[in-house]
């Protein structure tokens, strides 16, 4: 084929050439819908062009509530005090807690009470009011919750309406029930016994022989012997040790025809110790050298009290002082005053407040219980020495369970132990 627009077969098409100065056409963009449809067509994956979605944290696993709760009136006690007791879920969060919820009529609000560490197992409310009722809640409370910063706590289990009451015994004091029976029985048995004729032996404290010395003495210088019963009424055991000895000493006075004063702070101790010395004049065969006068009252103040008997002692100088009773702050005013007039003094007081100035200032001086066995011994009288003696016997049983308590605890046994402890 010849001519214009023709080609030669076999040969490369030839295209016109691009005029000078002619501008380049751009090339055509394809949309990009075009695209995305390509990218389909040839099986690219079409979840690379999807959004992820938001993957939230797994919520934490719900806390399981105690069980068993229960709310009661804290048996033998004498009222004021509610006890709860629970068990704890199997599994608690690390830092978790027990709250305890209380609520009270009319309202019934729930107020927050206490929060006790997981194993207690039990809590105490001292302060309920007794009579009054109340109910209780109680929840396992864990921390706050990092993820989510929601307080986590349990399903809340409330118990029924309780109140607080007085109690007529208390429980876990059995053994001292028990104790105090015994030695009941003891001193009981041993007043019979001494009632009965049996002679009770009490050993002689040194103190008494300072007596019949004391008494002799005055008898010999024909001076006169001074007992005070201290200051206090008849209501006190001491006072009554001191009116049993009085007895004892006016029958010594008696039988030797010594001179004795008895000046009296207390109206009843005064009338007590006049009958007590009137009694022992009788029982010597004595009764004329007794004197209304030898036993006296001289005021119900204490000190104007201490002072008259002090400057009576300064005055007479008696041979002999007896300090036996209770005392205050006059202890020490009275002993030393009888200290300066070169009397033997002979003290006797179970409080141990005083004690350091009876020793310091007196000649003897009975100590603590010494009294009390120096009134039996010198009275002999059935309940005096029946007592002490239970007393006693009750000490030694009480010393012989000790020594045995040390004994099985060293070898691992606390048995005897357990059986004396109290709640």
């Amino acid at each position: 084929m010849t001519g214009r627009g023709k080609r030669r077969a076999g040969t490369a098409p030839v295209f016109p050439a691009r005029r000078r100065g002619a501008a380049a056409r751009p090339a055509p963009k394809l949309p990009l819908l075009l695209l995305l449809a390509a990218a389909l067509a040839s099986g690219f994956p079409a979840a690379a062009f999807a959004i992820a979605p938001e993957i939230s944290p797994p919520a934490p696993p719900p806390i399981e509530p105690p069980t068993s709760f229960t709310a009661l009136d804290r048996p033998g006690d004498t009222g004021g005090a509610v006890l709860l007791t629970w068990k704890d879920p199997p599994t608690l969060p690390d830092g978790a807690a027990i709250e305890i919820l209380r609520s009270e009529p009319p309202a019934y609000e729930w107020s927050s009470l206490a929060l006790v560490k997981p194993g207690a197992g039990k809590y105490e409310d001292a302060t309920a009011a007794d009579g009054k009722l109340y109910r209780y809640e109680i929840r396992v409370q864990a921390p706050v919750d990092a993820a989510t910063g929601a307080a986590r706590v349990s399903p809340p289990v409330v118990s029924d309406s309780v109140s607080a009451r007085d109690n007529w015994f208390r429980t876990g004091r059995e053994n001292s029930l028990i104790a105090s029976i015994l030695f009941v029985a003891i001193v009981l048995i041993s007043i019979a016994w001494a009632r009965s004729g049996h002679e009770i032996f009490i050993r002689r404290i040194s103190g008494l022989n300072a007596v019949d010395e004391a008494i002799g003495r005055a008898t010999e210088l024909g001076k006169k012997v001074f007992f005070i019963p201290g200051i206090q009424s008849m209501d006190d055991i001491q006072t009554i040790a001191s009116i049993a000895i009085l007895g004892f000493v006016a029958r010594s006075t008696a039988r030797y025809g010594t001179d004795l004063d008895v000046p009296n702070k207390d109206p009843i101790t005064f009338v007590s110790a006049r009958e007590a010395v009137r009694g022992a004049y009788l029982a010597e065969g004595r009764p004329d050298l007794f004197r209304e006068e030898m036993v006296n009252y001289v005021t119900y103040d204490q000190f104007a009290y201490t002072a008259a008997v002090s400057a009576r002692m300064v005055r007479e100088k008696p041979a002999a002082i007896f300090l036996i009773g209770y005392f205050f702050a006059e202890s020490l005013i009275l002993a030393e005053t009888g200290q300066s007039t070169g009397a033997i003094q002979i003290a006797g007081q179970a409080d141990p407040t005083q004690l350091p100035f009876f020793v310091a200032t007196c000649d003897y001086v009975l100590i603590g219980e010494e009294l009390y066995a120096a009134s039996a011994y010198l009275s002999r009288e059935p309940v005096l020495l029946g007592s002490t003696r239970g007393q006693d016997i009750a000490k030694g049983i009480l010393i012989l369970l000790g020594l045995a308590g040390v004994a099985l605890a060293s070898f691992g046994n606390t048995w005897l132990s357990s059986v004396m402890k109290t709640q």
